[in-house]
């Protein structure tokens, strides 16, 4: 999601002056000159630069988007001892690497294992942590051709009843979930249950693959709405005050204007969607944490988040929020190795550029 831009000439590289005739600098004649041929030459290069980044880009886009059809076509048929090996030894490979979504994964777990530095506990639960990650992304490949009954049969849900209990009453719901698990499955085993449910994906590039991604999760009964702030935001509340449930990940903050938090002892930004939606329109605010369990899926439905008696909009939005961390910590906790953030949360990982946390805003939740 960067820009390019070209470079204007600068003085010297052959450009007139107002009221003035073109006059190329002539190199070796003289300071001028010779410095007319160096801004002409880093003119020139910066614009060959520039188009060079945007023809790259392009094509790391193209070679993205075929990679993950690749998955969607190849993976997807592939016998599942041979796909889960696959990707099992890729987890591996790229937690051997450590790059930097690695590293970052590390410094989010010294937190939640209250290590004071990546030690070997830690990089051993990254590596959990990675193959964990790249089962999601195997399942993500996978999950058109899993049946209703193995969805149904291999999800251990708690806490689940009262949800749907609202639900059938007419009143709207919000799950709020962290990186934990695999929500694809999640939601497809809510739609399986008999509630189809909407949802956000945050743009992506190419837009191919954005495509992609909304047709993979349409595919599974969800309805998409692409992140466009305050636009997703009023179709989720319509949606919402119908009695429906909106599915939103919020444990990491797309705007860089969310609340601040605390969060395994520290301050993290967490998006202010899923308390805003709550407040406005009625609906109950759950949070729910999911894991791995063998060869199944996990889930806790928690209890609804009410919203508080007294307090302004602000004060509101700011204490379901931190609720939400809570509850959100206290999953997490139970299962570090299921917890994908790979991205920074806190804002000591921010840098001075973050700014502050602000009170309720509109933004719309996460996709990964």
């Amino acid at each position: 999601m960067t820009g390019s831009g070209t470079e204007e000439d600068g003085p010297g590289s052959g450009a007139a002056g107002p009221g003035e005739p073109a006059r190329p600098a002539a190199p070796g004649h003289g300071k001028r000159g010779r410095a007319g041929a160096r801004a002409a030459g880093a003119g020139k290069a910066g614009r060959l630069g520039a188009r060079a980044a945007g023809v790259g880009g392009r094509a790391v886009a193209r070679v993205t988007d075929a990679g993950y059809a690749l998955g969607w076509t190849v993976v997807r048929k592939m016998p599942e001892r041979l796909a889960r090996a696959l990707f099992t030894a890729i987890a591996d490979r790229t937690w051997r690497r450590r790059g930097e979504g690695v590293r970052q994964l590390e410094r989010n777990l010294c937190r939640v294992l209250g290590r004071p530095e990546p030690d070997a506990y830690v990089r051993l639960t990254a590596k959990q942590v990675m193959r964990s990650y790249f089962r999601y992304w195997l399942e993500v490949f996978r999950l058109p051709e899993y049946s209703r009954e193995r969805i149904l049969g291999h999800m251990d849900v708690s806490g689940h009843e009262r949800a749907l209990k609202t639900l059938d009453s007419g009143r709207g719901i919000i799950l709020a979930l962290p990186h934990m698990g695999n929500y694809e499955q999640a939601g497809a085993w809510l739609v399986h249950m008999g509630y189809p449910f909407t949802t956000v994906a945050e743009r992506l590039k190419p837009e191919s693959l954005f495509d992609r991604f909304v047709a993979f999760r349409e595919s599974l009964g969800m309805e998409v709405l692409p992140h466009r702030g305050a636009s997703a935001y009023g179709r989720l509340a319509q949606r919402l005050r119908a009695g429906r449930p909106v599915c939103l990940v919020v444990d990491r903050d797309l705007t860089e204007s969310g609340i601040d938090v605390e969060f395994f002892g520290e301050t993290a930004r967490m998006p202010a969607v899923a308390a805003a939606l709550a407040i406005q329109t009625g609906a109950a605010l759950h949070p729910v944490t999911l894991w791995y369990q063998g060869e199944d899926w996990g889930a806790r439905v928690h209890e609804e988040i009410p919203v508080p008696a007294t307090g302004g909009r602000r004060e509101r939005v700011q204490a379901m929020t931190q609720e939400l961390a809570r509850v959100f910590q206290q999953g997490i906790a139970e299962h570090p190795e299921d917890w994908h953030m790979l991205q920074k949360v806190w804002v000591a990982d921010l840098g001075a550029g973050a700014g502050r946390g602000r009170g309720p805003g509109r933004p719309a939740g996460d996709a990964r």
